[in-house]
């Protein structure tokens, strides 16, 4: 896959390493239980894999697939007004974890890779996984600072409770 288009390096770094952060980038690790069993892990994986928990955090997805893979294009739209285009970079949808990753493209406000995992314990367990190293690419997010770091933070927190509400139903199955 070609990083030309990428607005950052390296690309992919994330597919060895969920929790890679390359030197001048800030990392991101943030761990959810979503709950127990097979029935909520193939529910888990299912919504991170075909952008539901993304829509039902309230955010704007615009695909160029139903279902996550790689070269897939997003755009991610927040509060209606910032556009963040993205290109999946690498997915994978395995017996016990299933999730992707995206790197950023001109234009979203920050550099760097993103990744969404839900993973299955041997004890049964179902986690997400957010892992993210980036940087502020547009001047708001430099003006933020510490606080876009925060609110990055908070995002991928609310990908664990929303993911978690979404597999209720096979939950109590």
């Amino acid at each position: 896959m070609s990083s030309a288009e990428f607005t950052y390096e390296p690309v992919g770094a994330t597919r060895a390493n969920p929790a890679a952060c390359p030197p001048g980038y800030h990392p991101m690790h943030v761990r959810s239980r979503i709950g127990e069993g097979e029935p909520v892990f193939r529910r888990a994986a299912e919504a991170v894999l075909t952008w539901e928990m993304h829509r039902a955090l309230g955010v704007g997805i615009d695909a160029g697939a139903e279902r996550a893979a790689p070269g897939v294009d997003v755009t991610v739209t927040l509060a209606g007004l910032i556009k963040a285009p993205c290109r999946v970079i690498w997915a994978v949808e395995e017996q016990r974890r299933a999730g992707w990753a995206y790197g950023t493209l001109n234009g979203h406000p920050e550099c760097g890779e993103e990744v969404f995992m839900v993973a299955r314990t041997g004890d049964g367990t179902v986690w997400l996984t957010v892992s993210a190293f980036s940087r502020a690419a547009k001047w708001y997010a430099k003006a933020g600072g510490p606080a876009t770091r925060g609110l990055q933070h908070a995002y991928a927190r609310r990908c664990g409770t929303v993911l978690r509400r979404l597999c209720l139903d096979v939950a109590e199955d």
